[in-house]
């Protein structure tokens, strides 16, 4: 017992002393790059972690063997808390619009406008030629009411800030009829029936799940009646025994009775998607058209910009949004604004689209494009993860994501990781290896294998040395 205590007593004492390692010349350098304060911090938890081990253990953590070591340690503790936590990572999960990994990729140009006004003053509300302030959505609102055909337009931070405070503008203290079919649940369990009391609405549901017809809307109006509300069903689709009334119908019911249609489209597609392949999704221009008086949809979906919510309609209903509190409170960035009003020009060369907006130049890519990719990495990768993991490429299906055509799967192929019998790794350990990684690499495991969608990938030359970096260390 004495021996034990002995030793413990000795392996505390080999511990070099604070003072002494802050007078180091290596700390020093770390004082001044990292602060002073931030240092000691990080180098005192590591020698409390060091004792812990003593106590518990009797032995000397490795990073302790000698001053050296513990600065080592301490460097690379410090380069770790510094990394930022919105890194770039691969996503290869077979999902594009991936909202845990923060959806569209911006185009470039929208890249470089963000840029700009993160380094410079920017005319955000101020009219250069007037000489007075202006307002902040009236530039891109020009945009948006020629690529759209609206009269007017209300920028807010996402498309459940647009919802709320169309709400909130039209229809607070009052009733809005919603087809029960419409009463979505998106992510994050944002549903219509919850955003309408926080709107102050009364929610009025009409006809069924699988079928809403015109007179259901027609009776339940009344004199408390605010407004008609359409949601677009973007993340689900009911097949079978199905009915639902059209804008086209329900715009004639409202001017009938003086009341303001209102349309949740969420996805926000401003061109015809078939043309990239892709499935057929309702526009605002459309929606406008058939005599919707206020459209709301996201800017970071099927879009392609980043993260707001766009509303174009009637210009005395967008007036009133603008007029309201909430606007101030759900506004817009400048640097959202100006990545948006860049996303949007590309609008006006649809045909360019592709090229110009990473997520649709991933979804409208050819297949053929991922066999010479896969080709490839089978060339170059299967000996880095033998004898652990037999390689291959394997057919897969790739989904929008986020909430957008549900139903829509784009063929694709995955580079596939199966344990052989003498693997001494699981795939959740090749998962959290992947994870690891100086760019950490996002696949899906399916079936005891761990699969790496083709159609995602990107700076190919790159991800490909990732991957083999990954394998050597197996």
């Amino acid at each position: 017992m004495t021996q034990a205590i002995n030793t413990t007593t000795a392996l505390y004492r080999s511990l070099p002393a604070m003072d002494s390692l802050l007078v180091n010349k290596a700390v020093i350098k770390l004082r001044q790059e990292y602060g002073d304060a931030w240092v000691k911090n990080q180098l005192n938890k590591l020698l409390n972690q060091a004792r812990s081990q003593i106590a518990e253990r009797q032995i000397l953590p490795k990073y302790c063997a000698t001053a050296n070591t513990i600065i080592t340690a301490l460097t690379q503790r410090l380069l770790e808390e510094q990394r930022h936590s919105l890194q770039p990572v691969w996503n290869l999960t077979g999902t594009i619009l991936h909202t845990n990994l923060g959806r569209s990729q911006l185009s470039e140009s929208a890249i470089s406008a963000v840029t700009k006004v993160m380094r410079h003053p920017t005319p955000l509300e101020f009219e250069l030629e007037a000489g007075k302030r202006g307002h902040r959505d009236q530039a891109i609102g020009k945009i948006l009411n020629q690529l759209t055909g609206s009269q007017s337009c209300c920028l807010v931070n996402n498309n459940a800030a647009a919802v709320l405070l169309m709400l909130s503008s039209v229809a607070a203290g009052k009733e809005v009829i919603v087809s029960r079919g419409e009463l979505v649940e998106i992510g994050g369990a944002f549903r219509i029936p919850d955003i309408m009391r926080q709107a102050g609405c009364t929610l009025v549901e009409v006809g069924s799940t699988n079928r809403t017809h015109l007179k259901d809307y027609q009776e339940a109006i009344t004199e408390n009646t605010a407004a008609i509300m359409k949601v677009h069903t973007s993340n689900y689709h009911i097949q079978g025994f199905t009915s639902a009334v059209d804008e086209k119908a329900l715009a004639q019911l409202c001017q009938q009775h003086q009341l303001p249609l209102i349309s949740d489209l969420g996805s926000g597609a401003l061109t015809d998607l078939t043309e990239f392949g892709l499935g057929d999704e309702p526009t605002p221009q459309q929606m406008l058209a058939d005599g919707v008086n206020l459209i709301s949809f996201s800017g970071d979906k099927l879009l392609g910009g980043p993260q707001a919510g766009l509303i174009v309609g009637d210009e005395a209903l967008i007036e009133k949004l603008q007029q309201h509190p909430l606007k101030r409170a759900l506004r817009c960035d400048k640097m959202t604004l100006a990545a948006l009003e860049a996303t949007l020009l590309l609008y006006r060369n649809p045909l360019k689209l592709n090229n110009e907006l990473p997520m649709l130049k991933k979804m409208s890519r050819p297949l053929y494009e991922l066999e010479q990719l896969g080709q490839l990495l089978m060339a170059e990768l299967p000996e880095f993860f033998s004898p652990h993991f037999n390689l291959a490429i394997t057919p897969s299906k790739t989904q929008i994501g986020s909430g957008s055509q549900p139903n829509t799967l784009l063929d694709s192929l995955a580079l596939t990781f199966t344990p052989t019998a003498k693997s001494r790794y699981a795939v959740h350990q090749l998962e959290q290896k992947f994870k690891r990684s100086q760019r950490p690499i996002i696949g899906r495991i399916n079936h005891n294998q761990y699969w790496l969608d083709l159609r995602g990938a990107e700076q190919e030359v790159r991800l490909i040395n990732a991957l083999r970096e990954v394998g050597q260390k197996l």
